[in-house]
């Protein structure tokens, strides 16, 4: 039985890593995309003035979508939430990086404690 919680340990470290490093290079290959278009759009001073007030409109354009319009303000609203499905897999691989690593240190906790108690005696 110690075999076979050792092994499924191993799988969920291995699942873990691997969605965690997975979910990250998605994660970050998206975001060198936004940065150049950033960079792109907010070249120079006079177009950063511009930045903000845009933002503005389009905060009150999602308001009044919220407000008069609710299939417009959920669709837009899935379309953001889609566009970060990486970063789904960074948490995921992370919650079960640390699940594998905190049931290995309960057991390598509980081994110590046995040894050193045997010891003690």
């Amino acid at each position: 039985m110690a075999t076979r919680q050792t092994s499924s340990r191993t799988l969920t470290k291995i699942a873990g890593a691997i969605l965690l490093a997975l979910g990250l290079l998605l994660l970050f290959a998206n975001l060198d995309g936004v940065a150049a278009q950033l960079n792109i759009s907010l070249g120079s001073a006079a177009d950063t003035l511009g930045f903000f007030p845009a933002l503005g409109l389009a905060g009150m354009t999602a308001l009044q979508a919220y407000v008069f319009d609710h299939s417009r303000f959920l669709s837009g609203l899935e379309q953001i939430l889609v566009s970060f499905w990486p970063l789904l897999l960074v948490v995921f691989g992370a919650v079960l990086l640390r699940r594998a690593l905190a049931g290995q240190s309960a057991v390598e906790g509980n081994g110590a404690g046995t040894s050193a108690k045997i010891e003690h005696q």
